[in-house]
């Protein structure tokens, strides 16, 4: 699947207007009414669709700059099954009416039929949280939840006698500078418009969570959340899944970093050992030099984390080697301590502290 941006033929840092301005000038060239019974530029239009209702929204944007495709079509594979309105999408930009295509063109492309009514609101998003093990993130796991959402019944759906069918309250009030209109969210429906038509169910939904992410990272299954009323998978609400790290108990975490304390004895420190240092995908190997120095920290290389969008390779792993001095010493260990003594430079030096 191709970049987004690359689709819409703008680098990373455009801004919302330099995205929108893009989309305009790639969906007027390869409209379908512009180029009929050409399949190649219907493609690219719905292309260019799918970069846009990414790209064009905040949170969106932040998942598929840090996770790629995976992160924002996770659940239905990508392209235009993960819950896309073409026709939405086109007509947010270009202010269709509720004509849609054929407003702007004065024709109806793909037999696109626009129903009425407001049966047709999107339903609302679902937000969950998984606990994930360090292990977990640095292998990437699949998980199944279950979730309760609301999926279309058997029985029709009735309009809000609240709101009748708008999904919004409008209270009007009048000022010196006119009337103020306040405009809120139905509090019986939810915005829907309509009541009944649904039903609470649990369902079971297979996640696969990549390698890397961390606390406060999420991902978005589109069309996963709650059912709409029509029935129209198109305009299901989608699932928000964030992430939360649990605590390890050796290893601490700094970005793709891990880093984890070594305790030698002073024989060790002198004279360098070998040790089977843990990580989190079994022990290795490692030396610690001769004259190592109390606090010392050392690298053990492509141990840590994987970078979540797969482009900076793995974190390193950090150890710092703290010297064991005992408080209580036998006198045979004192003697020895005390010979020891005897043998080395008893100067005492003053230095710098070095940042």
């Amino acid at each position: 699947m191709r970049d987004y941006y690359e689709i819409l033929g703008v680098p990373k840092t455009s801004s919302k207007d330099e995205i929108k301005k893009a989309y305009r000038k790639v969906a007027m060239k390869f409209h379908p009414d512009r180029n009929p019974d050409n399949k190649e530029a219907e493609d690219k239009f719905k292309e260019a669709a799918e970069a846009y209702s990414v790209l064009s929204d905040d949170n969106k944007r932040s998942q598929y700059d840090q996770f790629g495709h995976a992160g924002v079509n996770n659940s239905r594979g990508g392209g235009f099954s993960g819950g896309m309105n073409v026709e939405d999408i086109f007509n947010s930009v270009f202010g269709g009416g509720s004509g849609g295509f054929s407003d702007i063109f004065g024709g109806d492309i793909f037999g696109s039929q626009r129903s009425s009514g407001n049966r047709r609101r999107k339903a609302e998003n679902l937000k969950i949280s998984i606990p994930l093990t360090y292990e977990e993130i640095f292998e990437g796991t699949s998980k199944k939840i279950k979730i309760k959402r609301w999926e279309k019944s058997s029985s029709d759906a009735q309009k809000c006698p609240t709101c009748n069918g708008t999904g919004e309250i409008r209270n009007v009030q009048r000022s010196m500078l006119g009337q103020i209109v306040n405009v809120q969210v139905c509090p019986n429906c939810k915005g829907m418009g309509y009541i009944g038509g649904r039903d609470k169910k649990t369902a079971t939904i297979k996640v696969k969570i990549p390698a890397g992410v961390s606390d406060g990272n999420y991902m978005t299954l589109e069309g996963e959340g709650n059912h709409s009323l029509s029935g129209d998978s198109d305009l299901n609400g989608d699932l928000i899944i964030y992430f939360e790290e649990k605590p390890h108990s050796l290893f601490v975490r700094s970005d793709s970093d891990l880093y984890l304390e070594c305790v030698i004895n002073y024989s060790d420190a002198v004279l360098g050992t070998e040790v089977k240092v843990p990580t989190l995908n079994g022990k290795v190997k490692f030396k610690i030099p001769a004259g190592i120095k109390n606090g010392q920290i050392l690298r053990l290389k492509n141990k840590g984390f994987k970078e979540v969008n797969g482009y900076g390779g793995r974190g390193d792993q950090y150890i710092k080697v703290n010297i064991d001095i005992p408080l209580n010493i036998s006198k045979d260990l004192k003697k020895i301590i005390l010979d020891l003594k005897n043998n080395l430079d008893d100067e005492i030096k003053f230095k710098k502290i070095e940042n």
